[in-house]
């Protein structure tokens, strides 16, 4: 992790934290970081050791990134994860957004605690093949507000991933806060030795998200993580015509339910349309989307994910968007990406199996 002066960017002759002139080369003068970089133990870090001994028996590990918070990245990694175990692969889910924890929820997982063995930390199952570890898992008070400076943060995701005793895991699938801030850089260096297979990252459709994805871009580039694919969430509101409710202004401007009504209508003069999907833009997309993005920056687009109100509901239930027929809209697109996935970037033949004769 480098030292960065007072503007924030890292000065291009950083010698680095590690190094035995840290804090004391003519580059370091005026960087905040200065004092503590000059007084921290040197050398290679001991926990490393350990952390690739816990890793080394997870075969693909993927980072869930974002530019901006509210794009629904945490949709996407509990949605990946759920859908990765119903193709009978061994999961792991971990949740490293420390202040704003929302994957116990998402997985129907609230309430639980963390149990400890002489193997280490337990991760809390979902199912037999999903385990997941948050730090939702150890706060007493669900709406209890994390307060921690970077390095109490870099401290606990040090700690899941050398305490975890996750066994034997096809994919740990790793949900990151928004932005490229202290936790970004730290999983990238606790996991650099043994090997990260790329990073997934989710936007939404408009400018004032594509701006801060294109900086997440870049920082996967500078840390040498390689770009997975972008997705484009939230990409025009689609749902089944027949789950919309229709209203009309009343005498007094109020809104008037005549749902009903319109929906008596279409069954008697129009059935066909009880049929249709209906969609609308919410986010504008004018200028091309996550898609010109990534043609422009030279990254996959894996493409786009529609704001689908059941795949919002299966989220706030803590459940899988793939069970039943409720989230015909989204399930099948988030399918689509996850089998291309696996075959663009063809991981093991075991697990391509896995993808061919497995049903999400």
């Amino acid at each position: 992790m480098n030292c960065s002066k007072p503007c924030g960017f890292p000065p291009t002759d950083c010698p680095g934290p590690q190094s035995e002139s840290a804090g004391k080369s003519d580059s370091c003068q005026g960087c905040p970081n200065q004092e503590a970089c000059a007084t921290a133990p040197k050398g290679p870090d001991p926990d490393l050791v350990a952390i690739a001994e816990r890793m080394a028996t997870v075969k693909h590990k993927i980072l869930i990134l974002s530019g901006k918070g509210g794009v629904g990245k945490s949709t996407f990694s509990a949605q990946l994860s759920f859908a990765l175990a119903s193709l009978d692969f061994q999961v792991g889910l971990l949740d490293i957004d420390i202040c704003g924890p929302s994957i116990p929820k998402m997985l129907g997982l609230e309430g639980q605690d963390i149990h400890q063995s002489n193997l280490g930390w337990s991760p809390i199952y979902v199912e037999s093949n999903l385990g997941v570890m948050s730090v939702g898992f150890m706060l007493p008070n669900p709406d209890e507000a994390v307060i921690w400076r970077g390095p109490r943060k870099n401290g606990l995701i040090k700690q899941f991933l050398k305490d975890v005793h996750w066994g034997e895991l096809d994919f740990l699938v790793v949900d990151a806060p928004p932005g490229t801030s202290d936790e970004h850089i730290s999983i990238v260096q606790f996991l650099q030795a043994t090997g990260i297979d790329g990073a997934i990252i989710v936007t939404t459709p408009q400018q004032v998200s594509l701006i801060d994805v294109r900086k997440e871009v870049s920082f996967c580039k500078k840390v040498g993580v390689e770009v997975l694919g972008v997705v484009e969430n939230m990409s025009g509101l689609s749902q089944p015509l027949t789950d919309f409710k229709f209203m009309k202004a009343g005498e007094h401007g109020e809104q008037v339910d005549v749902t009903k009504a319109v929906l008596d209508c279409m069954r008697e003069k129009a059935p066909e349309l009880l049929e249709l999907v209906a969609f609308t833009e919410v986010f504008d997309s004018s200028a091309g989307g996550a898609a010109e993005m990534c043609q422009e920056m030279g990254v996959p687009f894996l493409g786009k994910v529609p704001l689908d109100p059941q795949l919002c509901k299966a989220a706030e239930e803590g459940r899988s968007c793939f069970e039943g027929q409720s989230c015909r809209v989204s399930a099948p697109v988030l399918r689509g990406m996850i089998e291309k996935l696996l075959k663009v970037k063809e991981w093991n033949q075991d697990e391509l199996q896995h993808a061919e004769n497995g049903r999400v």
